[in-house]
This record gives C-alpha cells, sequence and structure tokens, in this order.
C-alpha cells in the first residue's frame, strides 16, 4: 500500500469516526433520553405558577430567611458552571474554622447544635439535599417563622423525606427546594 493510500484511508477512518462518534451516537442517544427521560435530559427544571424557572431539584440554593430550611453548605456558592469541592483536607485549618464558625451561626439562629451535613460542603458543592436528621433541628426555626405549629412542619419533612434508592442505595434525603415551595405553598 502507498502512502498516499495509506492517507486517504485514515481519512476515510477519521470521518467514518467522527460522523459515528461524534455525530450519530451523541443524537441518538440525547434523542433517546428527550423522548423517554424529557424531565430529566432538561435538567428536571422547578417552575413556579407563572411557569418561570426557580430552581432544579438536582441543584442546590442557598436559603437564608428563617421561613425557610437552609440546605447544605457551598464551596462554589452554589455555582453549577462550577461544580466541584473545595478540596480541603480534613485538618485543614481554613476548613475547621469555616465548619466552626458555621455551627456556632446554625446554633445562634436555630437554638440547637447543626447536623454533620450542615456545616459540611458536598463533594460537588450542589448537593440538593440534606438528611431527615438535617431537616428536623431546623423545624422549630421554620415553624416560629412561619407561624405554624411544629408538627405541621414536622409532617411536611416527613412528606418529603426520599427514601434509599431502590430500598437499599443511599440515605434518606430531603430535597430542600421541594420543602421549601411547599412549605409557599400552605396556607393558613
Amino acid at each position: 500500500m502507498s502512502p498516499l493510500q495509506e492517507i486517504g484511508t485514515a481519512v476515510r477512518m477519521t470521518a467514518i469516526f467522527w460522523i459515528g462518534c461524534g455525530l450519530a451516537y451523541p443524537l441518538i442517544f440525547t434523542g433517546f433520553a428527550q423522548v423517554a427521560f424529557p424531565d430529566q435530559a432538561n435538567g428536571s427544571l422547578v417552575r413556579n405558577a407563572q411557569n418561570q424557572v426557580i430552581g432544579s431539584s438536582l441543584i442546590g440554593q442557598k436559603f437564608t430567611s428563617e421561613r425557610y430550611f437552609h440546605g447544605r453548605p457551598s464551596s462554589i456558592d452554589y455555582k453549577a458552571e462550577a461544580s466541584g469541592a473545595s478540596q480541603l483536607a480534613p485538618t485543614n485549618k481554613v476548613l475547621i474554622e469555616r465548619v466552626k464558625a458555621d455551627a456556632a451561626a446554625f446554633e445562634a439562629q436555630n437554638g440547637t447544635k447543626p447536623t454533620i451535613d450542615l456545616v459540611t460542603t458536598p463533594g460537588s458543592g450542589l448537593d440538593p439535599h440534606i438528611t431527615p436528621a438535617g431537616a428536623a433541628v431546623q423545624t422549630a426555626r421554620v415553624s416560629r417563622a412561619r407561624n405554624l405549629a411544629p408538627e405541621q412542619v414536622r409532617k411536611l419533612v416527613s412528606q418529603y423525606t426520599e427514601g434509599r434508592f431502590l430500598g437499599i442505595f443511599g440515605e434518606p434525603r430531603v430535597n430542600v427546594l421541594a420543602l421549601n415551595l411547599a412549605l409557599d405553598g400552605i396556607r393558613r
């Protein structure tokens, strides 16, 4: 085979793989995802009554009002395009001081110690969930701020607690955005 034939073969194979792997494969699977899982394929967006996007059920948001449950802290300030952890070791003084400060602020606002998930950042920096225990320690503050009976708020937390995936994987969790939207929907 001459060098020119080898170059021709290489160019043809490159074109075939580029079309197959670079165009056909992504288009087929994107199309499949749009048909089979349209909500997830489009980011699991959450919309309000006016059909405006107010968040995603997969990305945490910062809630600071006493009327809302607060999620996990984010090392990236909840910026989805910058997903990632702080990469600080557990013995890092900066991390230790931040956790202590967050715990003190939480205790001052809630009158109780936080659960570990409320003062540690997730690996992605975007976790939309907290533990049921993390929600429970915020229940008194939220019910007081909204003038709701604590039992009513606890019931809502229980209602929005998701179980383990397939009953065995992961831990029970509460989606903070979904819970806060449900709180906003309560009529007094």
